[in-house]
């Protein structure tokens, strides 16, 4: 028989030990050593280091042994002590330049890796410092884990790929880690993904809209790409401040080379994309005009209400008052009792009718395929509103006038805000999901892992 085949598998040892070697080799900890092991007869085997590193998930590295240790609780551990390949040791890791060592940690460090089926898992190495000419003295840098983590690379891209799909406090209990330790895991795989990929280049056309994220009147910006659908910047607050780091962020010749970009009415906006991208074509979003327009159907009802009210006719009034969902819902999406109620307002109250048919008209504004038939029909509607004798709709016929060019913008080139609205969507649902987020910075970074590209694959998958 040859060697190879008499020496014990590392694997088979560890998982279906021989009872009465065990009795008679009873000791603290179980040691493994790294060694060949085959089954071929031209002894061509596979070295057990390959199969550690394969389980353990990490590469350019150096398993000196794998042990199974007491955890103080009761239970086992399994810790490998490593090194990195000479190839890959004593760089910075901030700028990974090979440098010179400066001294070696006294005690070993530990980074928590994959669980091993039920059992935890640890690397175990000493550290290094090196002088790096550029960022001074350093923790070199080890190719299993990310620079000031005590997790390696791909623990992290696990916890991260499962954040996208569950709930922080769930991960956390699943991978019995602590759930801050989850939000700093999150922000160091954001900011490295980050720095391998350039989110801003090749823009061309990007939506921009606030978000609130918490009471107390505190915003996000988000900025959306409309060709990929992505988030490609996300900061805190909403004014020209913020929008001008996006822009420095951008650069002078990437700002102009956009060609679109879509908002809603903030005129902080407009002055901002009108100054630092000037070739670009400032389109005003579709919901938000009909939603001006809704917001005037619902000031033209109350007013009725509450005059109706006055002059005694409490009827007609509760009547009138449980009519807003007939006034305000898209005409497809009526039942057949809100259809009679809209009857109703008809033949008795010409002028809420009429209210309710100018949010129509303007509405169908932008469904138009044709620029000259929706510039007519837009003229014609301001030209209604101004005579409709309905205050709230003569005075929004006047914001319509300064933003016409901006609503032809968007019907002659058909777009909207429709896709950052979905992403604030998501963002809305991440925060119901996490029941809040105290910081504006960790909201941004699952944002931007969720929807901004930066999710990583899980580890061993493309």
């Amino acid at each position: 028989m040859s060697a190879a085949r008499q020496a014990p598998t590392l694997l088979t040892f560890l998982w279906a030990p021989d009872r009465d070697q065990v009795r008679a080799h009873a000791a603290p900890c179980l040691e493994f050593r790294p060694t060949t092991v085959g089954d071929d007869q031209d002894g061509n085997g596979v070295r057990t280091t390959r199969v550690w590193r394969r389980v353990l998930g990490v590469e350019h590295t150096v398993i000196e042994s794998v042990e199974l240790e007491s955890d103080g609780r009761g239970g086992e551990v399994l810790v490998a002590r490593v090194r990195p390949k000479a190839g890959v040791a004593r760089r910075c890791s901030r700028c990974q330049r090979r440098c010179p060592g400066y001294d070696t940690s006294k005690a070993p460090r530990r980074w928590r890796g994959l669980d091993f089926g039920s059992t935890q898992v640890f690397l175990q190495a000493r550290t290094r410092r090196v002088a790096c000419p550029e960022h001074g003295v350093v923790v070199a840098a080890v190719p299993w884990a990310r620079p000031g983590s005590r997790f390696t690379a791909a623990f992290e891209d696990s916890v991260a790929w499962l954040v996208c799909h569950a709930t922080l406090s769930v991960v956390a209990i699943l991978l019995r880690v602590a759930w801050r330790s989850v939000s700093d895991i999150v922000g160091r795989v954001v900011a490295a993904r980050a720095g391998q990929v350039d989110r801003l280049a090749g823009l061309r056309r990007i939506g921009i809209d606030e978000i609130s994220y918490r009471k107390g009147q505190r915003y996000l910006l988000v900025v959306v790409d409309h060709d990929s659908g992505r988030l490609v910047w996300a900061g805190k607050n909403r004014n020209q401040h913020t929008l001008g780091r996006f822009f420095d962020d951008l650069g002078a010749e990437r700002a102009a080379a956009l060609t679109h970009v879509s908002a809603d009415g903030a005129e902080w906006i407009h002055d901002v994309v009108a100054a630092r991208a000037p070739r670009a074509v400032l389109c005003l979003d579709a919901f938000h005009v009909v939603a001006w327009a809704t917001e005037a159907l619902d000031a033209v009802r109350r007013t009725m209400v509450n005059r109706l009210r006055e002059g005694g006719h409490t009827e007609e009034a509760a009547a009138l008052k449980g009519s807003r969902w007939a006034l305000l819902k898209n005409p497809p999406n009526l039942t057949g009792d809100q259809r009679s109620t809209l009857a109703g307002i008809a033949r008795a109250n010409g002028g809420l009718y009429r209210a309710y048919l100018l949010k129509g008209q303007l509405r169908e504004i932008f469904a138009c395929r044709d620029l000259a038939t929706a510039r007519a029909l837009l003229a014609g509607w301001i030209a209604w509103a101004q005579r409709c004798r309905l205050p709230a709709f003569v005075k929004l016929a006047k914001t319509i006038t300064r933003y016409r060019q901006l609503i032809l913008n968007a019907v002659e080139h058909g777009l909207s805000n429709a896709r950052v609205e979905a992403t604030n969507t998501h963002l809305r649902l991440l925060t119901r999901r996490a029941y809040g987020y105290r910081s504006p910075e960790s909201l941004i970074a699952m944002a931007d892992l969720t929807r901004g590209g930066l999710c990583p694959p899980l580890p061993g998958r493309s």
